[in-house]
């Protein structure tokens, strides 16, 4: 297993640099830029006032190093030296591959770059925003799955009951519902839209959290991030219920079960000891793409509605100001992170069901 291990680790390497080759290669021919950004917002209808998350800081701060003396014309345009002076600030005044080389040359020493427009280490914005998402990401997957397959397996027991038929109707509901449209239903109802404000708005913990007492301060934790968890997880379980269902009905049906029956092995020992082992293999297969998913992508409107300040909605609001360091920066540890779940899952395989053996196929 050390081998096999080994040799996915080393995998991971061109594999990480061809994600970063390929979506800096879109960057490049993706219209606007950091430049042409902070230009616009210059030029534009009340120039730098209207510029937010630190823009305006930036332009102006911009303008005050300029060395012409001139540096806004109004409708003439900015002084050429101006803009020169930007593209070295923002380092495109060198060659794209040079640019290329010298980003991924600081990844490998850990060195993130700095924000555009935040002033700030890249590192820095992801550890201050990453509790946030692995707090919805983790409890959201482990709710999921809690549910999802004690409720996937009773379906398949119960195939074709009025039991399945309801609870399909429910799931159905479920999935067809948007996270998002189901968080507002959610405030409207349980924090103080029209009817009841049992929960809180806004935030992760309350403000003085830290002065609390631990009971007080778990307390707390779970009371601000019970409506988010819910908005997640009932648009969350639906697909890992019926694929559940699927793979223990198909399990089910296989020779070795009625097999199994005719030696007179009880219904709970066929199912968990010998089905549970087969029909769970595809329903870990699936758990990185769903964890990745729930952590990075899949709460980016809920970090909005609940103004939960996390890792989804940074790469979100970075991207629209072309802030390349943090879109880069998250990008590749969200590409590492996706990489050594999706190791572990191949790991999970083996545990789960010894017969498979990863690193004697590669032989």
């Amino acid at each position: 297993m050390t081998s096999y291990i080994l040799r996915r680790l080393l995998l991971m390497i061109p594999t990480i640099l061809g994600i970063m080759v390929i979506n800096f290669v879109i960057i490049q021919f993706a219209p606007g830029g950091p430049v042409e950004r902070v230009i616009a917002q210059l030029t534009g209808p009340g120039a730098t006032a209207g510029i937010g998350g630190g823009g305006g800081d930036f332009a102006g701060s911009m303008l005050s190093t300029g060395e012409s003396g001139q540096l806004y014309r109004g409708r003439q345009g900015l002084d050429p030296e101006f803009i020169a002076e930007l593209n070295k600030q923002f380092g495109f005044d060198k060659p794209p591959l040079e640019r290329f080389l010298t980003m991924m040359g600081n990844y490998l020493k850990l060195d993130f770059g700095e924000s555009y427009y935040r002033n700030t280490p890249v590192v820095d914005l992801i550890v201050e925003k990453m509790p946030v998402s692995i707090s919805l990401g983790l409890w959201t997957t482990l709710l999921t799955y809690l549910i999802s397959i004690p409720l996937g397996i009773a379906k398949a027991v119960r195939d074709g009951s009025r039991f399945d038929v309801a609870t399909s109707a429910a799931i159905i509901v479920g999935y067809a519902v948007p996270g998002f449209l189901f968080a507002v239903f959610l405030i409207v109802i349980f924090a103080g839209g029209n009817y009841l404000q049992w929960f809180p708005l806004r935030g992760l913990v309350s403000e003085g959290w830290e002065n609390f007492s631990w009971p007080h301060k778990i307390a707390d934790y779970f009371w601000h991030i019970t409506l988010p968890l819910i908005a997640m997880t009932i648009s969350g379980f639906a697909t890992t219920t019926l694929l559940t269902k699927n793979s223990f009905l198909d399990e089910i049906r296989k020779q070795y079960v009625v097999t199994a029956r005719a030696k007179g092995l009880t219904e709970k020992r066929i199912l968990y000891g010998h089905v549970f082992r087969n029909a769970m293999l595809i329903v870990i297969s699936g758990f990185p793409a769903a964890f990745i998913g729930i952590l990075f992508t899949g709460a980016l409107l809920i970090e909005t509605i609940f103004s939960l300040d996390g890792l989804g909605l940074l790469s979100y609001e970075s991207t629209l100001n072309r802030d390349y360091p943090v879109v880069f920066g998250t990008l590749f540890i969200f590409s590492v992170i996706g990489l050594i779940t999706t190791l572990i899952s191949d790991l999970t395989y083996m545990i789960v069901d010894p017969r498979i053996d990863f690193e004697a196929r590669g032989r």
